[in-house]
């Protein structure tokens, strides 16, 4: 069975800036699903911002593996109550991957519980992408390091809680240094934040992009044993006899707080 995505776009850029429009002339997000679907593995659909529910109805959310998500000039404009579905979704197994300026996304940010915040400059300056790990399924098919010819300078510090790993270290031209590709859980999710993709560069076509975008997919798949939310609003019964003791907040047979 294929890896069902999600690839979210914001796709206000697209039609609001010349040069991204000319970029991407069908989307960022049209591009980030095709390189996606270049391996018969992954099976995309698309949504973004100005569809009704953000494109992200329970219905599409329950049938995605993985969601990916960019965005940079709307981040208060999705809705606080799709940000929660997405987070369920997230706890329960489905991978998550962040790219480039969605680090100040809501989602991002609540999952990571930071301000999520760096340093930037656009330049066009070339940016070096060092693998940390080759061992990492996500950097499968890559050498030690490649380059990205124009790109946005993100620098640090980035204020972001320590990863389990770091994937991508990256380097820029005047100078900075960034760790570019960083891995997290939350609760049964997988979580993928990988910096290099600025809308008027054309980053997502390079094959080394695609490839890691490929990666990760496979890599943030859900696994078979699935963490649930097993919160109960009635007191557990006791596994051995006891006898109670002491005051109680709760009148025998009501329901706890949440």
């Amino acid at each position: 069975m294929s890896i069902r995505v999600t690839v979210w776009g914001e796709n206000v850029h697209e039609h609001s800036n010349e040069l991204v429009k000319n970029m991407y002339p069908e989307g960022m997000h049209s591009c980030i699903a095709s390189a996606l679907d270049e391996d018969p593995e992954i099976s995309s659909r698309t949504a973004t911002l100005q569809e009704d529910e953000h494109g992200l109805t329970e219905e599409v959310l329950k049938e995605t593996d993985v969601l990916t998500w960019w965005g940079h000039a709307a981040h208060n404009q999705v809705e606080d109550r799709i940000v929660d579905r997405v987070q369920e979704r997230v706890l329960e197994g489905m991978g998550l991957i962040v790219l480039h300026s969605a680090h100040f996304s809501k989602i991002f940010r609540r999952l990571m519980g930071t301000t999520c915040s760096l340093i930037w400059r656009e330049a066009g300056e070339m940016e070096r992408v060092w693998v940390c790990n080759p061992g990492h399924p996500i950097t499968n098919g890559l050498n030690r390091f490649f380059e990205i010819p124009q790109s946005e300078m993100y620098g640090e510090p980035f204020q972001v809680p320590s990863a389990e790993e770091i994937i991508f270290s990256s380097w820029f031209q005047g100078g900075e240094t960034f760790r570019s590709g960083l891995v997290y859980r939350r609760g049964n999710g997988k979580i993928f934040y990988f910096s290099p993709g600025h809308e008027t560069y054309p980053i997502y076509y390079q094959k080394e992009i695609r490839m890691i975008l490929r990666n990760a997919v496979k890599w943030a798949r859900p696994e078979e044993k699935l963490w649930m939310d097993n919160y109960s609003s009635k007191p557990s019964e006791p596994i051995e006899k006891i006898v109670e003791r002491g005051p109680k907040l709760h009148e025998n047979g009501s329901e706890g707080f949440r």
